[in-house]
């Protein structure tokens, strides 16, 4: 008697649902799924870096269908990235519009998988993309996904283990953009996407630059230094007083260490580069150094005002360090550096662990380290408007602590 082959894992949620739609035989819906969705076409590397602005159509041939195409995939059928071919992701309604009556009679939907879709590209065709992607199509290329979700690899990402918490560290910004959480091999919105995302947030535009960032985040050195001074004058004042701090003693201890330090001209000091003198700076520095701290204190006590108010914060918890804000960009870095090609694959992996044992080694839980990024994120960002730099971040703390899929609930934190 022959064996049932066994049911088939879709990687992720899009092939899921593509196969339940292809096994309906619902072509609308699958359609529906595409629209909503990037699709990745290959591009060989020496052509996306000699023509950025270009595509040519690569047509190949399909041994199932006994045709010529043009295959695409969906993101959980990529491959690892590797350092040529690379992949580039555009909407089905960006292929509606520039198709041509010359390129490859068919696009072909995740060749020689169950989910796999043959669909003539004649213009009446192309002209249902069209209506598809016109009604659930978020833009034309790149990053075509709803944002706010939380997804997850089922096949091909760890789940569990310390490479998934160190992808952990970095889920506010994964289910803000509806990203993969546990994508280590990670694509994003394609190497021409991942490569302006870097320059144009980051100013990285090659692997040293990649290399200087990456190390900075997971040294925490990119988190202001004002920021830190402020929350530890902070964090000595309750190991003190067994607790809380009340406001204005908070910021009279942060004046005194101030004005304390300005009276240092003179003093030696050992600095990497050697020993040094240290200069005192002058008054008028001493009074906007004075100024500053006491506004952040304010800043800061009403932010976590309003993330008691909203559960990110239990009632009298306080976040004692800003640095989850670089350990959780550090985990992203480590991926979007990846999908730029400015590192491989191994690299990648290295840099998620050092996030996830730096975030490990300075909070207590994932709530802890949640408030924290969000802290520093809003420092940031958002001053004070508690606008979109906050809510998504409220959104995807949320998610996290609430879905019964979210790693923060199904990976111990130590």
């Amino acid at each position: 008697m022959p064996v049932a082959a066994p049911p088939w894992s879709a990687p992720s949620d899009i092939e899921q649902a593509l196969h339940e739609a292809k096994t309906r035989g619902d072509w609308p819906a699958y359609f529906d799924v595409l629209a909503g969705t990037d699709l990745f076409m290959v591009v060989a590397r020496a052509s996306a870096d000699a023509h950025p602005d270009s595509v040519v159509f690569t047509p190949s041939w399909n041994p199932q269908a006994h045709i010529a195409c043009l295959a695409v995939f969906t993101e959980g059928m990529l491959p690892a990235p590797a350092e040529d071919p690379v992949f580039q992701g555009y909407s089905l309604g960006w292929y509606a519009r520039v198709w041509e009556d010359r390129d490859p009679p068919f696009l072909v939907v995740n060749p020689g998988s169950p989910c796999e879709g043959v669909l003539p590209a004649t213009p009446a065709h192309r002209a249902v993309w069209h209506q598809h992607a016109e009604r659930l199509t978020t833009g034309d290329s790149c990053c075509n996904r709803v944002h706010g979700r939380l997804r997850a690899l089922h096949v091909g990402g760890p789940l569990h283990g310390p490479v998934a918490h160190g992808l952990a560290c970095g889920a506010h910004l994964s289910v803000r953009n509806g990203e993969l959480w546990n994508a280590l091999a990670y694509h994003g919105g394609g190497y021409r996407h991942e490569r302006r995302r870097l320059e144009d947030s980051w100013g990285v535009t090659g692997r040293q630059g990649w290399l200087n960032a990456q190390e900075q985040l997971l040294k925490a050195d990119m988190v202001s230094g004002v920021w830190e001074f402020t929350l530890g004058i902070r964090r000595s004042l309750a190991r003190d007083f067994a607790g809380h701090v009340d406001l204005e003693y908070w910021r009279n201890a942060a004046e005194r260490v101030i004005r304390q330090r300005s009276d240092r001209s003179g003093d030696v000091e050992i600095t990497p580069e050697g020993v040094t003198t240290v200069e005192a700076p002058d008054a008028a520095e001493v009074e906007s150094q004075v100024t500053g701290v006491r506004k952040l204190i304010g800043r800061i006590a009403r932010y976590e005002a309003r993330f008691r108010a909203d559960g990110v914060l239990p009632e009298g918890a306080f976040v004692r360090t800003a640095q989850a804000w670089d350990y959780g960009r550090a985990s992203g870095m480590a991926r979007w550096g990846l999908g730029a090609r400015y590192c491989t694959l191994p690299e990648a992996e290295q840099a998620v662990l050092r996030a996830g044992r730096a975030a490990r080694a300075n909070y207590r839980s994932w709530e802890e380290f949640s408030a924290a990024f969000i802290l520093g994120r809003c420092l940031h960002f958002d001053e004070e408007e508690f606008g979109p730099w906050y809510t998504d971040m409220l959104a995807a703390h949320q998610v996290l602590s609430t879905d019964p899929a979210s790693p923060w609930l199904n990976i111990p934190w130590k």
